[in-house]
């Protein structure tokens, strides 16, 4: 299995069908992923109620990932869109997927209650 902390990725939540998008990266998908859908971390995730992984890649290096979602944040609204139905049409909550990639159980949330961001 491959380690938590080496799922470096680039992803999109969203809160249904066609509704808000975020896009972030991590290196730490997994465990951000969870962060995110728990509404550990205050931010836009939570005040929009994003929970549900509708899209995700994984890069090899964190740069590659950060590369990605600069430039899916500048795409159209309707490119994101369609990048994610070719792969998940209904837009359905891929995390269980996302966690059997690699990753043997799901991160348990209460592991990252006083997670804090790394200083830039």
């Amino acid at each position: 299995m491959v380690a938590v902390e080496s799922l470096i990725g680039c992803y999109m939540m969203s809160n249904r069908k066609h509704g808000t998008l975020y896009i972030g990266v991590s290196s730490q998908l997994v465990a951000r992923v969870a962060q995110h859908r728990e509404g550990i971390i205050d931010g836009f995730t939570k005040q929009y109620g994003l929970k549900r992984l509708v899209w995700f890649e994984f890069h090899e290096t964190i740069i590659g990932a950060i590369q990605r979602e600069k430039s899916l944040k500048r795409w159209p609204r309707d490119w994101k869109t369609n990048l994610i139905e070719r792969t998940n049409p209904d837009w359905s909550d891929l995390f269980n997927r996302l966690a059997k990639n690699g990753v043997e159980a799901p991160p348990d949330p209460e592991a990252y209650r006083d997670w804090t961001p790394p200083e830039t």
